[in-house]
């Protein structure tokens, strides 16, 4: 089973560029087949956006829920989603 991460952006956020970079390493690290991932624009989903609780950018949810709301270390999401990973092992 797969774990499913939002990148929550804004047009012109540098940071949320530099979010996506380090998602696109560690999805690539830990196998395109355990993570998916995308970006999600919140001017273009502010209803979804609002919905997780995400307050500015770039905020991570996954798998439905908000974790980061703010730009987390590379270590920190790296831990997490292999936490997760192990979770959804059988």
């Amino acid at each position: 089973m797969r774990v499913c991460v939002e990148v929550f952006s804004s047009p012109g956020c540098g940071k949320c560029g530099h979010a996506k970079d380090v998602l696109r390493k560690l999805a690539m690290e830990l196998g395109d087949e355990n993570i998916r991932w995308r970006e999600v624009n919140i001017l273009d989903e502010m209803d979804h956006a609002i919905s997780l609780g995400v307050l500015s950018t770039p905020s991570i949810a996954i798998d439905g829920q908000l974790v980061f709301a703010s730009l987390p270390s590379a270590k920190k999401l790296r831990t997490e989603l292999k936490n997760r990973l192990r979770q959804t092992r059988p």
